[in-house]
């Protein structure tokens, strides 16, 4: 069996450590305590990795977060992975800072990433884990807050909620999506 998990973010440094991009972050985590290295591709940075006999495909969009269906699409079709084992890690205001919830599809909710992802996949049937970033910014302020650093206090709680999101991309490639929902999701 085959998956591809797909962290949302944008490329460059100034980008790195912001809220916006903790998918990328968590991809970097797992593939660190993988023992794997990343590599740059057509339109991603890539790496693998084995899990209980299952290979896991990481990609990390180099398209900038507004694109990110692009090479989710590409990644796909080259890789022959259907949606039903793709795995979105995506950042998500809706939810309160640390909360995680996989789902197995669901609306973009205003996320520019994963708007495009609908436009280029065929539409919103694809899983799906949120990590919640929080929506504590005043009102027109929200691409500053999920474009901005994280506070030093989330910082430091960010090593815990990245381990938990492993074990749910995990769980999903091995255990499947609804006992990793049952599992995980509260």
């Amino acid at each position: 069996m085959k998956y591809l998990i797909i962290g949302l973010g944008n490329i460059g440094p100034e980008y790195e450590l912001t809220r916006h991009n903790i998918g990328f972050l968590t991809l970097d985590r797992l593939a660190d305590q993988k023992d794997a290295s990343w590599k740059s591709d057509r339109l991603a940075f890539k790496s693998e990795i084995k899990h209980k006999g299952r290979t896991v495909h990481l990609i990390k969009p180099t398209t900038y977060m507004n694109l990110s269906g692009k090479a989710m699409n590409y990644w796909m079709k080259e890789l022959q992975i259907d949606k039903e084992n793709t795995l979105v890690i995506v950042d998500d205001v809706a939810l309160p800072f640390g909360k995680l919830r996989m789902k197995v599809k669901g609306s973009s909710a205003g996320h520019n990433g994963l708007k495009n992802i609908e436009d280029l996949t065929g539409g919103q049937n694809y899983p799906r884990l949120r990590m919640g970033i929080g929506d504590n910014f005043p009102k027109g302020r929200q691409i500053d807050y999920v474009l901005g650093k994280f506070t030093p206090d989330e910082f430091a709680e960010l090593p815990l909620i990245m381990d938990k999101a492993i074990e749910m991309i995990l769980g999903f490639c091995s255990i499947g999506i609804e006992r990793t929902m049952n599992q995980f999701n509260d």
